[in-house]
């Protein structure tokens, strides 16, 4: 079995420098790559995410493994770069600075995931010794010139109206997206992975033609010891969101419900275009805990002492990292009907699912009344991210995927798990 691959990931965002959720996902797997042994190389934007977020971070709260050397690219002007890739559908500005990052190294696995600010381009890469090549659809961006499938801001996409709808968010169109570079550059990926099968299915029903392999995400599950350790945050009992403060997310729709709820706090860890709405409501009430942006080592007691974690996206959430983090802490969750989000409920048993504000308003007196109900969903939560959703899950399909494909290009489909060195 070869100890040790190199493994390229190319993302737009990274730790520190990212918004949501992808980023986090790349994190978590560089890392876990790099404790197993194998060298780890990660290329993103930082340009893209400071030009987007409108200021400049100075390092990252989340530590790497030393397997794990990150490359935040940066252009000149800074706005240059990402227009024309956004624009054009190759990174023009970033080759450069890309091929100096690879220079003179094999990689047995190059792994695409949120690509937009590099372009369909941007799958050609290539390094020698033929690499596996994966893509990981974190988001819709493939069939969505907005990533979402949120329409005109205001609902989800039921029908293709794209250019009315990039015009109307303030957004240059992308003429590239009506040719078919996105059909040529994705035959030039070996797998494409989807992190639900709502993803598969919406991008087969939007005429992506390349199949796509479920391959769920996954999130560190700590001990019992370690959760017992955890200190209380806040004395009341407290319902928690964690994520992005957008309309998308639904915030809007958790305040008006919680405001029906007696006896319970609401505590909001996030930030984004809501916060200043969500400040005003805070100020006016004392029950209202709204804490900014946490980072993920913070959140651990949070999620912990929660009756339960409130996820109400809007949108076809492709995943739901919040979820399983919930889940990872033996706290049960409410997610909203949507996506991925469907999928994780339904499949651990550790949580509640809705489809309208009335629904989730229920959901959460069931949870506060009922603390027997709160901890049965709690545990098959947890049991279920030990065995669907924790790094060591994850990495067993991971390395099958990649030792599978490998037999494939070396024309052996008869090879035994782990001849090709990733299957432990």
């Amino acid at each position: 079995m070869k100890s040790q691959s190199k493994f390229l990931l190319l993302n737009t965002f990274y730790p520190p420098y990212s918004f949501g959720g992808d980023a986090i996902y790349v994190w978590r797997l560089a890392n876990a790559l790099a404790a197993d042994g194998h060298l780890v190389d990660v290329i993103h934007c930082a340009d893209s995410y400071e030009m987007l977020a409108g200021r400049r971070l100075p390092g990252s709260t989340l530590s790497s493994h030393p397997n794990v050397t990150v490359y935040g690219l940066r252009s000149r002007p800074r706005a240059l770069a990402s227009l024309a890739a956004h624009q054009t559908g190759f990174p023009l500005g970033r080759r450069m600075q890309i091929a100096a990052a690879m220079s003179g190294k094999e990689y047995d696995v190059i792994h695409f995931n949120n690509i937009s600010m590099f372009g369909p381009g941007i799958l050609t890469l290539n390094s020698t010794g033929r690499p596996i090549k994966l893509y990981t659809a974190l988001e819709y961006w493939l069939v969505c010139g907005r990533h979402t499938l949120w329409k005109f801001d205001e609902h989800r996409c039921e029908s293709e109206q794209c250019l009315q709808c990039v015009v109307r968010a303030g957004r240059p169109p992308q003429l590239w997206r009506y040719s078919n570079l996105i059909d040529r550059m994705a035959s030039k990926v070996d797998r494409f992975l989807a992190p639900s099968r709502a993803v598969a299915r919406i991008h087969l029903e939007r005429g992506f033609r390349e199949p796509m392999e479920c391959l769920p995400l996954f999130t560190e599950v700590p001990a019992a010891e370690e959760l017992a350790a955890l200190p209380r945050p806040i004395e009341r009992p407290y319902f928690l969101f964690v994520g992005r403060l957008e309309p998308i997310k639904g915030t809007e729709v958790l305040l008006s419900a919680w405001q029906r709820i007696r006896g319970a706090d609401l505590v909001i860890a996030g930030d984004g275009s809501n916060e200043a709405m969500l400040r005003r409501e805070a100020a006016a009430n004392p029950l209202i805990h709204l804490l900014g942006y946490v980072a993920q080592p913070g959140l651990a007691t949070l999620y912990h002492h929660a009756i339960a974690c409130v996820v109400p996206s809007l949108f076809e959430e492709p995943f739901g990292l919040t979820a399983i983090e919930a889940l990872a802490h033996r706290t049960p969750v409410i997610a909203h009907r949507v996506g991925g989000l469907r999928e994780i409920v339904e499949e651990s048993g550790g949580g509640i699912l809705y489809q309208s504000e009335d629904q989730l308003v229920e959901a959460m007196d069931r949870m506060l009344g009922d603390r027997g109900l709160r901890d049965t969903m709690g545990d098959r939560g947890y049991c279920a991210c030990l065995e669907r959703w924790s790094r060591p899950a994850h990495l067993r399909r991971y390395y099958r995927l990649l030792d599978d494909i490998a037999a494939s290009k070396r024309g052996s489909l008869n090879q035994q798990p782990g001849e090709y060195g990733f299957a432990k």
